[in-house]
């Protein structure tokens, strides 16, 4: 692999989520698959849920990325399957939401209990730490998560839904 197609790469797994700029469309996990094959460029991304509206602004920016560097061949591929769910965003992305004033996930997929609103949730606050929260509403400033309030600072927080 060259340096310039390196750096095409790097630009494209550096990509914002529209949604949350302080984590990666790679730490997220939407990214899937990136490579660059016989002057192709191969991007593979799934979406946090079908119908996500920041996926046309991702396909936007990896596309003003290959042209900025004179990809004239690009494939930009969705899949929705295997579904995305939030076992794929990184740690560290994870704790950039929490720093940026998001609660999230903090349960794992393979509790089933807890994606059919089985199983207790404690979602502590991003803000002060508390777990004395309360979910205000189902919805939050997005679809993928949800309005909590803590009780002890009184402050309001989304939570990213654990999917």
């Amino acid at each position: 692999m060259s340096a310039a197609e390196q750096i095409i790469i790097d630009e494209i797994k550096a990509i914002p989520d529209p949604e949350i700029p302080v984590i990666t469309i790679e730490e997220l996990g939407i990214l899937k698959h990136i490579s660059i094959e016989d002057n192709t460029l191969h991007v593979t991304i799934t979406p946090t849920y079908t119908g996500c509206p920041a996926m046309q602004h991702i396909e936007s920016d990896i596309k003003n990325i290959a042209e900025k560097y004179f990809m004239k061949n690009y494939r930009i591929t969705t899949v929705l399957s295997p579904a995305w769910t939030t076992d794929w965003i990184t740690d560290a992305a994870k704790e950039k939401l929490r720093v940026y004033g998001i609660a999230p996930p903090e349960k794992t997929s393979v509790n089933k209990a807890i994606l059919l609103g089985k199983a207790e949730r404690v979602v502590k606050c991003p803000l002060c730490g508390s777990a004395h929260t309360e979910m205000i509403n189902q919805f939050g400033s997005t679809a993928c998560k949800a309005l909590y309030k803590c009780k002890d600072c009184m402050e309001p927080f989304d939570y990213f839904k654990c999917l």
